[in-house]
């Protein structure tokens, strides 16, 4: 086992120590899901007629007319995902499931070409922002699980503005940050999470890595200094709400298969520098999150084994 791999499960093994002596290694705030009490049965109802009308009711009746509104309706339901039956009318709708726009929905899932497995509603891609992202806590219009293809859409939609930094915030702490398996020593359990900071790496590249400009090695220490550190530092002090989305390229069981999406809000319940997972022992900054009460629970990923399995399934079926 190479010095690095031996640093790394140091490192993940001080993080999660780290976890539960916060108590944080169980996810005792994650909502629990009500257990509804089941319904008196009614008396049933004496039949007077089928959808032919052959129980000797006149097809042409008020009764038989809405029971052929009814079967119409479900026919169609086919055609769009947000058509009902008129049955439901009445009925407590679930909105973050019928909540995908038609318009957003790229033409390859139209086509029925390709299936996502996110359940969430699916966010803009492009076009001009309705608020402001600088903003704590919720923006208006965006349930917890919404997704996005590109981090383009987690802009517009202001969940995360940066298209590509980790961290956004000014100098009352942080509005929102990505989780993309930016670092290997930290540790993701969904409902609470180790986060490493910004800087140390020399932006403008080297004579031997000229290109590499995010992925480049770390070359110094990283402060509190940095305005986005800085930031994330603040928001332990005020505990204000920080917005959290989740990408594909983390290795996360809680991170989806493909694009961003929204996990909501968390609170940096610390933060503190240590030694980082980096040749030279440069330090870094460290930050621990915790997820907040009565939020949806967040989808784990299925792994590759049971998602050959459920594509299985449903090519027999």
């Amino acid at each position: 086992m190479s010095a690095y791999e031996k640093q790394r499960l140091a490192n993940i093994e001080r993080n999660k120590k780290l976890l539960k002596d916060l108590g944080l290694d169980k996810p005792f705030f994650e909502p629990v899901e009500k257990i509804r009490k089941p319904k008196a049965k009614a008396s049933p109802k004496k039949r007077t007629f089928s959808q032919t009308g052959t129980e000797g009711d006149d097809p042409g009746t008020p009764a038989a007319k809405k029971l052929n509104r009814e079967v119409d309706s479900v026919a169609e339901q086919g055609a769009s995902s947000l058509r009902r039956s008129t049955r439901n009318q009445g009925k407590a709708i679930d909105y973050n499931t019928e909540k995908r726009s038609v318009e957003n929905i790229p033409i390859s899932m139209k086509a029925g070409t390709r299936k996502s497995s996110n359940t969430g509603p699916l966010g803009r891609e492009d076009g001009r922002r309705k608020y402001d992202p600088k903003t704590f806590g919720s923006i208006p219009g965006i349930d917890v699980g919404t997704w996005w293809e590109t981090r383009q859409g987690c802009s517009t939609d202001s969940i995360h503005a940066p298209w590509v930094g980790g961290i956004s915030g000014g100098s009352n702490g942080a509005y929102s940050v990505a989780l993309s398996g930016g670092y290997d020593d930290d540790v993701d359990e969904g409902y609470a999470f180790t986060y490493t900071g910004s800087g140390g790496r020399d932006l403008k590249g080297t004579k031997d890595n000229p290109k590499n400009l995010r992925t480049a090695p770390q070359s110094s220490d990283q402060t509190f200094e940095n305005s986005f550190n800085a930031a994330l530092k603040r928001s332990s002090e005020t505990r204000k709400p920080v917005r959290v989305i989740r990408g594909f390229k983390s290795t996360s069981a809680y991170a989806p298969t493909e694009g961003y999406r929204y996990d909501g809000l968390y609170v940096v319940e610390k933060a503190w520098m240590e030694k980082g997972l980096n040749p030279k022992g440069h330090l870094v900054c460290k930050y621990l999150f915790k997820r907040l009460p009565n939020q949806p629970p967040i989808p784990i990923r299925r792994s590759e084994d049971e998602e050959s399995t459920r594509s299985g399934s449903e090519t027999e079926a």
